[in-house]
């Protein structure tokens, strides 16, 4: 057996595969297509304060090799998480991350509050990268000081493994990833969608209503490859890696590159089964190299 476990500031990972947020739901829509207590962990949808509609549809269309999605972090809030939600997943054997969003500061502190007092959720991933919302989002992900500000108002409050999740529509990730590394957080993940069009020229008017959506899929995969390569250089903390994980073999790149685990996201939506896939290939693939720990194969480029 081949040595898989990872950590993440404070969690403990059987082995480096999560699921993406907004991608798998609340984990148990998946338990008829796989086991979720082999997962090294699982990023429920992006919660909010107060419940959210979500973009007008339609809100996602598919492009070569790819997808463009606008939901719109569409959730029924915190409170309703914590009511009906929890108590249906807090036993499941692995890691589980709720992705936190918010319009403001104040919505990122007070929801990091409350999910802090669910014992059985042990890390938050902070959404300040989601292109498909009017206010916050990456209204906070696309600037040093935004970046820093929001993980700091949300370090003072919560003392739990803290990820931020990184937007790739900047200049300068690298930049942001070490201001937030500054501010206390535990993690980054990246990337999140780019921002992406696309027309129906038989109609002449765009696919989906709000115009743009995040633009995902193995069309992103290069560029999310080359981001946490950047990243994994200049920060100390552990990277995350996502964007276009189809397969183990996807899934090797961004580990080879510097990231300690990696988020199946579109993929889910196609195939279901293919996190417990790439859990799988990991394994095949490292002891037909005779790798005995994964830690030999991560920041290797």
């Amino acid at each position: 057996m081949v040595n898989q476990e990872v950590k993440i500031g404070n969690l403990n990972l059987k082995n480096p595969v999560l699921t993406a947020s907004g991608t798998f739901g609340y984990g148990e829509e998946f338990s008829d297509f796989i086991d979720l207590n082999r997962l090294g962990g699982f990023i429920v949808k992006g919660t909010t304060l107060e419940p959210r509609e979500g973009n007008d549809y339609p809100r996602m269309v598919e492009t070569p090799s790819g997808m463009i999605n606008a939901v719109g972090l569409q959730n029924k809030g915190v409170e309703y998480f914590i009511n009906n939600i929890y108590p249906r997943i807090k036993n499941i054997d692995t890691n589980i991350i709720v992705n936190v969003s918010g319009a403001n500061i104040d919505d990122y502190i007070k929801v990091s509050e409350l999910i802090a007092e669910l014992p059985l959720i042990n890390a938050i991933e902070v959404n300040i990268s989601c292109p498909n919302v009017k206010q916050g989002g990456m209204a906070f992900g696309t600037t040093t000081k935004g970046a820093a500000e929001v993980t700091k108002a949300i370090r003072n409050v919560y003392n739990k493994t803290l990820i931020v999740k990184l937007s790739p529509n900047v200049t300068d990730i690298v930049s942001i990833a070490k201001a937030v590394e500054g501010e206390g957080a535990d993690s980054v993940s990246l990337v999140n969608t780019f921002m992406g069009m696309a027309i129906d020229v038989e109609r002449q008017r765009p696919y989906i209503s709000t115009i743009t959506g995040g633009l995902s899929g193995p069309a992103i995969r290069p560029i999310a490859v080359r981001m946490v390569w950047q990243v994994a250089h200049a920060v100390k903390i552990p990277v995350i890696g996502l964007g276009g994980i189809m397969s183990a073999r996807d899934a090797l790149e961004f580990l080879m590159a510097g990231a300690t685990a990696v988020q199946i996201g579109t993929a889910n939506f196609i195939d279901p089964t293919t996190t417990i896939k790439v859990i799988d290939g990991i394994e095949e693939y490292c002891q037909r190299h005779s790798i005995k720990d994964i830690h030999e194969l991560i920041g290797i480029i």
